[in-house]
This record gives structure tokens, sequence and C-alpha cells, in this order.
């Protein structure tokens, strides 16, 4: 026996050296070894009109990826119009969207500060459209208006118009002015059928509903606006995303200061990015003299442009569309000013 021992301890001894450095490689591992990146996912929502151009643009050239960088995955939503894009963002189903204004300020109110405007991206760039016989806002009494959704920013501001020449509007489509919140797309064919009489709306249906539809503007709204400047897209973001995610939302916001870069030292790339991101999202191409008619009607910002803010708030309110028009709170634009300083442009002063 005593051989047979000596005849085996040889293997013993291997097998006990080969244990302990399995122990000690295990113990010592998870000091050594880099830790594998976290990733995180953005969840973004934007529109297919012209007036979303820095999104588009930021999506189909790649930028906001890159500056996202590999660690955060980009996922993205598409909308019609604002409501539906701030019943995704309260319930959680995206963190960030491009948006109008009412939306924004209806989120903000219902949530009880649940979002922030963390940035502009457009103004301008909307329109009431309609039939050549229309000529000023009396001749609308008894027809049929669009808008892209109840409480959207085109509504309001269609509300809002005919309110002011003493023209009344409801919810459920009666008054003097019937109006019909709708699709976009949907504006369109009603209107080549004849069966609305105009729509307020924004690019680049504006312009389709002219060269398309054979309509004709009666309202500019920059022309309502002074200087002729007001908010029709920015950038909202959930509260609690921006909190725990600052890192993210600045190199969104890096994206987003980027696409409005490139869209102004390049214009023609720029159109056809969002010719582009249009079929993307809809299936549907875009002629591209449409969409260059319509970004003449645009101001592409990241400043979301704040006093015109509070005066669409108080607009919605006095129509019965919003409870509160306190905005305190509602901005937050720290992380695009060190963006804008980090590229050497003009900071944003807070509202």
């Amino acid at each position: 026996m005593l051989a047979d021992f000596h005849r085996r301890a040889p293997l013993v001894a291997a097998v006990v050296l080969a244990l302990a450095g399995s122990v000690v490689a295990a113990t010592l591992s998870p000091v050594g070894a880099a830790a594998a990146p976290s990733t995180t996912t953005l969840h973004l929502g934007y529109f297919p009109n012209v007036t979303h151009a820095p999104a588009l643009v930021g999506v189909e050239s790649g930028l906001f990826q890159q500056d996202l960088g590999p660690n955060v995955k980009l996922s993205l939503t598409t909308f019609n119009a604002g409501p539906a894009a701030g019943e995704a963002l309260l319930s959680g189903s995206i963190d960030a969207t491009y948006v109008g204004p009412n939306p924004a300020i209806n989120a903000f109110v219902q949530s009880h500060g649940g979002v922030r405007v963390v940035s502009g991206a457009a103004s301008g760039g909307a329109f009431l459209v309609v039939r050549p016989g229309i000529t000023k806002a009396a001749d609308l009494k008894g027809k049929v208006l669009a808008s892209p959704q109840l409480g959207n920013t085109q509504d309001v501001a269609l509300r809002t118009y005919l309110s002011k020449h003493g023209l009344k509007t409801d919810v459920s489509g009666g008054g003097d002015v019937s109006i019909r919140p709708q699709d976009n797309a949907v504006t369109l064919q009603a209107f080549e059928q004849k069966q609305i009489d105009g729509a307020w709306v924004p690019e680049p249906w504006a312009t389709r509903l002219v060269t398309e539809g054979g309509g004709k503007v009666l309202v500019d709204e920059r022309t309502l606006w002074p200087h002729g400047t007001f908010v029709t897209t920015e950038l909202l973001v959930r509260t609690d995303f921006l909190q725990a995610h600052p890192d993210v939302v600045q190199s969104l916001l890096t994206g987003q200061v980027d696409a409005v870069h490139l869209i102004a030292t390049n214009p023609t790339r720029a159109e056809q990015l969002v010719g582009q991101g249009i079929v993307h999202a809809t299936g549907k191409s875009l002629a591209p003299s449409i969409i260059a008619a319509s970004f003449q009607s645009i101001t592409f910002t990241n400043d979301p442009i704040a006093s015109s803010l509070q005066t669409t708030a108080d607009n919605a309110k006095k129509l019965g569309l919003l409870k509160s028009a306190n905005l305190k709170g509602l901005y937050d634009l720290r992380l695009l000013n060190k963006v804008l300083k980090a590229r050497q442009q003009p900071v944003i002063a807070a509202p």
C-alpha cells in the first residue's frame, strides 16, 4: 500500500495545485478584469414633418448615434401629432421627444413637473391653407377646417385665431366653424376631395395642400408673432430620465446642436436627409421641391423661444384646453448651454 501511495502522490499533488490555482484565479479575476460597459437605451420620439428636421437629420446622418456613443442604444418612435407623443412620454414608453409647444405644456401640467424642455428645434413653418374663394376670416363661418389633433400646437393656433375674429368653436366639431382633428395625410386627402375647406398644419403639409390640393395660404403664423418668431418644435425629456442619465441627455443635445449646424451649413444635404427620414418613417417619398419650399418658412434653432410658449399656454387656457398656464420649472437648459459652450456658440438665457 505504501508503494501504491508513492505512485499516486504526484497525481494528487498536481490536482491539489490545479484546484488552488483555480481558487486564486477566481478570487483575483474580478479585481484585475475590466467590467463590461453597461448599455443604456434612449427611447426617442419625433414626427416625419419638416418642422422636425433636426431630429430627422440627426437620425439619418448618424449624428445622434455618433454623439451618443457605442454604449447607448437609440430606439426610435414616430408620431403624427404632439398629444400622442406626450402621452407616450408620460407613460414611460419613450424617454424624450421632439414635440410642439402645446403638448409640452400639457405634459408638464399633467405630470406636475415630470418633464423638462431641454432645447428648441424649430420656429415657424405653420399655415392656415384654405380654398381659393376664402379671402378673409369672416369667410370661414360655416366652413369645415382640420387640425392635426385636438389640443396640439396647430389646433390651439387655429382656435385662437378664429376666436380673435369672433368665430366660435368647440371640441366636438360644433360652433361657427367646425374643426376636425385628424391625421395630416387624411387632411390632404379630404382637402383634395373637397370634404374640408382648409387646415392649419405644419410643413410639409401646408405646401402639399397648396401644390397638390390647389389651396392658398390665408394665414402664415409668423405674421401673428413679434418679430415673426415662435416655437414650433422643441425637445422634451422626462425629468426622471434627465436626472438618472444626464450624460445621455447631454450627448443627445450634442447631436441636436450638430444637426442644426448641418442644416445651416449644408441645407441641400439636410433636405436630402429629411426626405430620406420621411420615407423611412412613412414608407412614402416626398418631392424634393416640396421639402425645399418648406425649408424656406422655417428657422431651425436650439433656442426654445420661451416667451412664445407662455403666450401659447395662455391661449390654450382661454380655450379651456389647459387647466393651468403656470410654466415655472419647465425649462432646464443647463446641459444645452454646456454643449453650446463646447461648440463655441452663444449660450441661451434661461427663462
